[in-house]
């Protein structure tokens, strides 16, 4: 997996581990050296900061002291709860942390080896589409001998102040790790997909219905070893960090580090009576200071499980920050839940969840506006259009689709203070099912994202058979930027970049002609279709000059809604569009009756009902059904 892993800044680890070891001297990152500049992008610092290697902190320096441990994290004093919620979360996933830090045997310490050990360290991260190789040597930051960030419970034990050193060299410095975002932070450390959920602006406290359903799906993400957290808001800075009456902290990052269902009662009759509670674990950064409330730990609520059941979920009763909740109390109690979806694609697994599409985008200006691609969002109808437009298929009578739009990642430095991040969104629409050229007019909008300065948005949605196109922007037009869009389907959505606004002129357009007029014709239903003892199950096929459109087979009925668009453009105008209706039977489709369509743009009445008529040439006969269609013509190939 990580053959293809970008050295960051082109430090090559193994090459500079080398030279250290052959020149017996300890790494010093020149990048990012042991000076405020690596510890601010403003203000000055408070007391003195002395950076000191592991071996100057303590004796026997080691990277994990008895394994790894959500257990091990403590938050130091940049308001980085969110980075540690997700470490926290991180360290729970074997086959997780084993990426972030690899080779993690090798970069132990080794007391039977003193001269190997050279002072330098790296680590993976997801960036942008890629898995970058974040190299760092061991000088920490500390004050009166004591780390001052991310440290663990063990003062001998460094993997968690390491990987956080890390993470602040790809952020700019360690301030700029202040207030950032659990879901970034989860996506970094993964590859995978974050999706923010608001419980209170869902309802899901009170909407026992919802709540079930988003527990079904944090069962899932958890057990296909995603990671999950969940904070308060705090609304106000005196708000941060306070603590309720029942014990939760505001504006934390909470890592849940289980999801189960647990059985009620003792003994047999638990089997019996099989009575079950959505349970859900969590873990405070803080490492102390838990829920006290129902199924604390010395709540009276655990007589009603069994010992082997409290055995096996590994009920504690030390004030170690870890706790158990129902997840009705955490609907009621938190405000935020961040799930961060890992994405399989592998055919080879058992859990094959998606097909991605990868694609590489960016928001550019250019005084021509076929060329400016920095249209700003849909209040800004004018320019709108001129942004970067993607299609992509669903190829199921309905299918899940997620969507992630990410912006690159800003980096915070002393001359150009802290990276700030775009207002970013996107809409989808459901267009033609033949559209190879971008829109130029609005179509059916299928859903559409929020808008926010993060650093990615995402949408989970449910669509039907079709094929939709993708416009993100930035809220406001004029700005530039790059961006990542990942769309996961399952199966693949042929997802890609609409870059021509329509067809070229090719050396063969002066002998077979160009197009002259643009024309989308949208059949909306059938009515009064000849009937079969089940119903009709029909479809329509629209034809233009070679090229045609299929819906989808409508079974069972008379009176189908097709709601299926095609866009031809036209050569031969005298030419008319026919729409045919067909039953779809085992053996040979039966055909129902067909339309022909002039489409004339100077015919301005765009919804028709007509009659079905047979294929008779001379003298056609009515068939028994209608069938309506909207049709929009223009000499403007730019029209639709």
């Amino acid at each position: 997996m990580f053959s293809c892993v970008k050295p960051y800044e082109d430090q090559n680890y193994s090459a500079l581990r080398r030279d250290c070891r052959r020149r017996k001297v300890l790494f010093e990152d020149p990048l990012f050296p042991a000076t405020d500049d690596s510890l601010y992008y403003k203000g000055t610092p408070g007391p003195a900061v002395r950076w000191k290697r592991p071996k100057d902190i303590c004796e026997d320096p080691r990277l994990f002291v008895d394994g790894i441990s959500s257990h091990d994290l403590h938050q130091g004093q940049v308001g980085n709860c969110w980075f540690v919620a997700a470490c926290s979360s991180l360290a729970s996933r074997e086959s997780l942390w084993q990426k972030v830090i690899p080779d993690w045997k090798e970069q132990e310490w080794d007391p039977e080896k003193p001269n190997a050990y050279a002072g330098i360290f790296h680590f993976h991260f997801w960036r942008f589409g890629e898995w970058v190789d974040v190299v760092i040597d061991d000088r920490l930051p500390t004050v009166n001998n004591q780390l001052i960030y991310c440290h663990s419970n063990s003062r001998n034990e460094f993997w968690c102040a390491l990987v956080e050193k890390a993470y602040a060299k790809l952020a700019g410095c360690y301030q700029a790790l202040d207030g950032g975002n659990t879901a970034d932070a989860l996506v970094d450390f993964t590859g995978g997909v974050s999706e923010p959920i608001d419980l209170t602006e869902g309802d899901f406290a009170n909407d026992e219905t919802k709540r079930n359903q988003l527990f079904e799906r944090m069962l899932k993400v958890h057990s296909r070893g995603g990671l999950i957290s969940a904070s308060i808001k705090a609304v106000t800075a005196a708000d941060m960090e306070a603590r309720l009456a029942c014990g939760l902290v505001k504006g934390h990052a909470y890592a849940v580090t289980d999801v189960r269902k647990v059985r009620l009662g003792h003994g047999l009759l638990a089997f019996f009576k099989s009575e079950k509670l959505d349970m859900i674990r969590l873990r405070n950064p803080w490492g102390e200071r838990e829920w006290n409330g129902p199924w604390s730990d010395t709540s009276e609520e655990w007589q009603k499980v069994s010992k082997s059941e409290r055995e096996k979920m590994g009920v504690t009763v030390q004030d170690d920050g870890e706790f158990w909740m129902t997840f009705e109390d955490l609907c009621r109690y938190f405000t935020d839940i961040i799930k961060c979806r890992v994405i399989n694609t592998s055919h080879l697994s058992i859990h094959k969840t998606w097909e991605e599409a990868r694609l590489h985008g960016a928001w550019t200006l250019h005084e021509d506006p076929r060329q400016n691609r920095g249209g700003g969002c849909i209040n800004h109808k004018d320019t709108f259009f001129q942004n970067p437009q993607y299609i992509f298929e669903v190829k199921k009578p309905e299918d899940e689709v997620l969507i992630c739009i990410q912006q690159r990642p800003k980096r915070s430095t002393r001359r150009e203070g802290k990276g700030e991040n775009l207002a970013i969104g996107f809409d989808i629409y459901k267009v033609e099912e033949n559209r190879q050229y971008r829109m130029h007019s609005l179509q059916h909008k299928a859903a559409s994202s929020i808008y926010i300065n993060s650093r990615s948005v995402f949408l989970r949605t449910d669509q039907p058979e079709g094929r939709y196109v993708i416009i993100p922007t930035t809220f406001e037009p004029g700005h530039t930027g790059e961006f990542l869009l990942r769309v996961f389907t399952d199966v693949p959505s042929n997802c890609r970049e609409l870059r021509l606004d329509e067809p070229p002129h090719t050396c063969w357009s002066s002998l077979c002609g160009y197009p002259q007029l643009v024309t989308q014709v949208h059949v909306l239903e059938a009515a009064g279709l000849k009937d079969s003892p089940t119903g009709a199950n029909s479809y329509v096929i629209i034809k233009c000059e070679g090229d045609k459109v299929r819906s989808a087979v409508q079974k069972g009925t008379s009176t189908p809604e097709y709601n299926v668009k095609g866009i031809f453009y036209r050569k031969k105008l005298s030419q008319p569009i026919t729409v045919q209706v067909w039953n779809h039977r085992v053996l040979k489709d039966e055909f129902l009756g067909q339309v022909h369509l002039k489409a004339d743009p100077d015919n301005l009445q765009a919804l028709h009902t007509l009659h079905l008529r047979d294929r008779n040439s001379r003298q056609p006969s009515n068939l028994p059904g209608t069938v309506a269609v909207h049709i929009l013509s223009s000499t403007s190939l730019m029209a639709v």
